[in-house]
């Protein structure tokens, strides 16, 4: 079986400039964010588990009613609680299915998830990888990307876990701050896990 890299990080940290640094050297990643998406439309239990939760109207001619879903969502704690209580072990699944195929021609995968420490994914991989910034420059990042203004960032990093907590209970730490050079820091940790696994 490969080894299962986690790789994590708060809102304009650089994970997935890291996943996709990764996926050029050969490790295949999977974006959790993405395949989550997949499975709300694919999966027939979480179609049935959201229903179940939210009534019919949370899909609307097949299509997951996405502002439904995010009011429930936002709303407290414990609804979200609610909702990844159905998502999350179907994504834990689907992650242990691509992990399998991938196993076979590779022997380093990663799994790409901002939420993967508060999810309980880190069960699932062998070594977690915390991308961190200077706030000041995860704040400025987030803005040009989304076009989002500072105030509304600085709310969803204050809804995330501490990017300090996330790198405590992180083994690898990989500093994105824009003037350390990133790409070593990858090529250093794969040379790593490649001589752990000797191939």
């Amino acid at each position: 079986m490969a080894i299962k890299l986690g790789i994590t990080g708060g809102i304009g940290s650089g994970k997935s400039v890291v996943a996709r640094l990764l996926e050029t050297m050969g490790v295949p990643v999977y974006i959790s964010d993405v395949e989550t998406r997949r499975l709300m439309h694919t999966d027939a239990a979480i179609r049935s588990g959201l229903v179940d939760l939210l009534g019919s109207e949370v899909y609307v001619s097949g299509r997951l009613n996405k502002p439904m879903l995010a009011s429930y969502l936002f709303a407290s704690q414990e609804q979200a609680a609610r909702v990844n209580a159905i998502v999350h072990p179907r994504v834990k699944d689907d992650f242990r299915r691509w992990t399998e195929q991938m196993s076979a021609e590779h022997s380093v995968v990663g799994m790409e998830s901002a939420i993967l420490l508060e999810a309980g994914f880190q069960d699932e991989v062998d070594c977690i990888i915390a991308v961190s910034a200077p706030l000041e420059v995860r704040i400025n990042r987030a803005v040009e990307r989304d076009r989002s203004s500072r105030e509304q960032i600085e709310q969803r990093i204050r809804s995330q876990m501490d990017d300090e907590e996330k790198s405590r209970r992180a083994d690898v730490v990989i500093l994105n701050d824009g003037v350390v050079p990133l790409i070593p820091q990858v090529q250093d940790l794969l040379m790593r896990l490649h001589r752990t696994v000797g191939r």
